[in-house]
């Protein structure tokens, strides 16, 4: 037979009300009854009726992730597990449950966040992807939803965000390799709609730029963070009569690719051409050569994501003593993949 609260207020001896008011956590109710209410709850195998206690409390204790995009194609890269781990880790210590949602495009995104927020199923969100123009993000501004955007928007400086400088980053990658006595060094991108894919892009540029390196149109190709567009990369740098020796490419699951293709075409890392990657997932250190790789902190992203969207549900008027942009540490981890050049050394 189901437990409910009258059965818990009955063998406490105390009102139902004083237990609705232990679960909602009121600073009315002493820290010895509140004990004691607890421990009974425990011993009877109480379950809180989490849809009635947020309609009282009008909070669900639940967050939401957007995934940018199908969940199959996101999964195949480490990066998105990390981040999930980090969210997911804070979450479940700060007692929030945590949603996953996914669109195919980004109107399906938005109908899911409406769908959420509106019918009150959670309480914020997290949105792992920023873009130029992004519609989820104009409905959660206009709406005044609690939202945190792993990123940074052009367009609203304001907003809560959680990022790596990377522009600094895609500079350090590329002066890596200018050290290691690289002058045609190409540059693997992601979607150009996506933020993080154009400052990556700025940082490589700027860095050619401040070394005074010639930076050829056809040395710059476009695609998504998957093994497939460092794939076929490959195909069209190494026929180039003047091909890049080294390259910087826009996320370790596209320098896998990278790899794959150079295989193929019997080409070796870093004798043939070096390669520096970014987010240093566990992977990149098992290939073959180990891959140098920007460490953005993944976890921590997720993780201060999540630290920072609950504190703001929480409390949503207090901004005080805390910026807006939190930006996360990066470091070069260097590895075999980006040696000197040949006659460099």
């Amino acid at each position: 037979m189901t437990v409910t609260i009258k059965d818990v207020a009955k063998k406490a001896g105390v009102s139902p009300s004083t237990v609705s008011r232990v679960l909602s956590g009121h600073p009315r109710i002493s820290l010895e009854t509140s004990r004691k209410v607890k421990g009974i709850m425990e011993e009877m195998g109480y379950t809180p009726n989490m849809m009635a206690k947020s309609l009282v409390s009008k909070t669900t204790n639940s967050i939401c992730i957007i995934l940018p995009k199908p969940a199959e194609e996101l999964f195949s890269n480490l990066f998105f597990m990390e981040l999930i781990r980090g969210i997911v880790t804070q979450s479940s210590r700060s007692g929030y449950d945590v949603l996953i949602s996914s669109g195919a495009n980004e109107r399906e995104e938005l109908e899911a966040v409406s769908r959420l927020l509106k019918g009150r199923r959670v309480d914020g969100v997290i949105l792992l992807y920023s873009r130029k123009d992004d519609a989820v993000i104009d409905f959660l501004e206009a709406g005044g939803y609690p939202f945190v955007l792993i990123g940074r928007s052009d367009r609203y400086e304001e907003i809560l965000s959680v990022d790596n400088d990377n522009i600094k980053a895609a500079f350090d990658a590329t002066n890596h390799l200018i050290a290691m006595g690289h002058e045609r060094i190409g540059f693997v991108s992601g979607p150009p709609n996506l933020i993080v894919s154009r400052d990556r892009l700025a940082g490589y540029r700027m860095a050619m730029e401040s070394s005074g390196l010639e930076m050829k149109p056809e040395w710059i190709v476009e695609g998504e963070f998957l093994q497939d567009s460092g794939y076929r990369a490959m195909s069209f740098f190494m026929n180039l009569p003047n091909r890049p020796t080294a390259l910087v490419a826009v996320d370790d699951m596209v320098s896998f690719g990278v790899l794959r293709g150079l295989n193929e075409l019997k080409y070796k890392v870093p004798e043939d051409l070096a390669i520096v990657s970014f987010n240093n997932i566990p992977l990149s250190e098992l290939s073959s050569p180990p891959i140098s790789s920007i460490d953005i902190g993944i976890y921590h992203l997720g993780y201060t994501a999540s630290q920072v969207l609950i504190q703001s549900i929480q409390k949503p008027d207090n901004h005080d003593g805390y910026t807006n942009r939190f930006v996360i540490p990066h470091r070069l981890i260097v590895r075999e993949s980006s040696m000197y050049a040949p006659g460099k050394k």
